[in-house]
């Protein structure tokens, strides 16, 4: 019912930046938001988090350098991602979940975006 389509992957230089965008097809007010990535051969990571509320969480990885933020009026979330690394490039998941407590009762996810740091 909510279809997220991902935008802003590219290649970038280390120490570069890129801002990733999520819009969503609806309402985003009542979700969770967040960023996920793989690269080849490795699992499926939780990069960043946002809750309904605004409440914010960081792999330890990215943390002071990638933010997470959410624009509910336009039903859209953003990964803006600094000093980028080698070891960031990968395919960035945008993730929607409804929730009753600890309950996932929904997911929703993009098409995914490459993301590739290389000089």
């Amino acid at each position: 019912q909510v279809q997220l389509v991902e935008s802003g992957g590219g290649l970038v230089q280390p120490g570069g930046s890129l801002r990733l965008s999520c819009a969503a097809s609806g309402s985003i007010v009542s979700l969770n938001m967040g960023w996920y990535r793989q690269a080849p051969g490795k699992q499926r990571e939780l990069v960043a988090a946002i809750t309904n509320g605004g409440n914010t969480n960081y792999a330890d990885s990215v943390k002071e350098r990638f933010t997470i933020s959410r624009d509910n009026a336009k039903n859209t979330v953003y990964l803006q991602m600094n000093s980028l690394k080698p070891e960031d490039t990968a395919v960035y998941y945008c993730n929607a979940g409804l929730f009753r407590g600890l309950q996932r009762l929904r997911d929703y996810w993009g098409q995914g975006t490459q993301v590739t740091v290389s000089s």
